[in-house]
């Protein structure tokens, strides 16, 4: 696992997003940190989000790396995306009530508007559960013209301080 201090990242306030929304009473309200290249975000899943007994349904795994991904760009790279394509291979079962990892890394540069990720989920052990590979697509000012100013302006000054 990587080294280096944890340096905790402030997310937006007040959206319903599943995954990392405040607001949203059956989310996950997903807290993220910095540690070296990776951003991350500690989860233990619990019955609720079983797919097979005592087994994390797939469909929510990929939500987790979904997203560790996306806030991995939002932080490092500055910018709002969308998803335009995902792979995921699951090297073991991600089992309930174990503490997991969920990281996210740049990958090497793409053709713009295009940025690539990588992401892992790992047990408390740091033995390699799933790992994905992510592909998004820069938002333009056209396409965020659909969001409340209000929240606009609160994702570009939290941008502002950021790594």
């Amino acid at each position: 696992m990587d080294k280096g201090e944890r340096i905790d990242i402030e997310k937006f306030q007040g959206h319903r997003c599943f995954a990392c929304g405040t607001v949203n009473p059956i989310g996950l309200d997903l807290q993220f940190y910095r540690l070296g290249d990776f951003v991350c975000s500690d989860i233990t899943l619990g019955k609720y989000h079983e797919g097979w007994e005592n087994v994390a349904h797939g469909g929510l795994i990929s939500v987790l790396l979904d997203e560790v991904m996306s806030w991995t760009i939002i932080y490092f790279k500055k910018l709002f995306v969308v998803t335009r394509k995902m792979n995921l291979k699951y090297v073991r079962p991600v089992r309930t009530g174990i503490p997991l990892t969920v990281r996210g890394k740049l990958s090497a540069p793409l053709k713009y508007p295009k940025v690539g990720t990588r992401g892992e989920i790992r047990d408390g052990q740091g033995r390699l559960l799933v790992k994905s590979t992510g592909e998004f697509v820069e938002l333009s000012e056209d396409d965020l013209s659909m969001v409340p100013d209000g929240v606009k302006e609160q994702r570009h000054s939290l941008l502002k301080t950021y790594g």
